[in-house]
């Protein structure tokens, strides 16, 4: 089993920057993907961005150039560094890993960008 649990969303202006943080436990040598998908009101959840184990990563057209997601393998935490951020962002953040054949989701950590 893993546990995910995601912190560092809040409310910024557009053109700010926020650090999504998400904190793996438990079966934690097991997992093989993380990544980071984002749900506006209204709209299917997507992919923001993935990171695979050797460090291959892939962002969302709409993210690129302004996100960037890093793993950190010691301290089992993923991240997501947010910058040059957009209303059009504001979303519900989750944190997703990939252990064996199973799939972990966090509770979430909300985002709004004012304009």
């Amino acid at each position: 089993q893993v546990q995910l649990v995601e912190s560092g969303g809040g409310l910024v202006q557009a053109g700010g920057s926020l650090r999504l943080s998400c904190a793996a436990s438990g079966g934690i040598f097991r997992i093989n993907v993380m990544g980071w998908y984002r749900q506006a009101p209204g709209k299917q959840r997507e992919l923001v961005a993935v990171i695979i184990s050797g460090g291959m990563t892939n962002y969302a057209d709409s993210v690129k150039g302004r996100f960037t997601i890093t793993r950190d393998y010691a301290s089992n935490s993923l991240y997501l560094q947010m910058n040059n951020l957009k209303p059009e962002d504001t979303a519900v953040y989750y944190c997703h890993a990939i252990a064996s054949t199973n799939r972990y989701w966090g509770q979430g950590t909300q985002v709004t960008v004012s304009s």
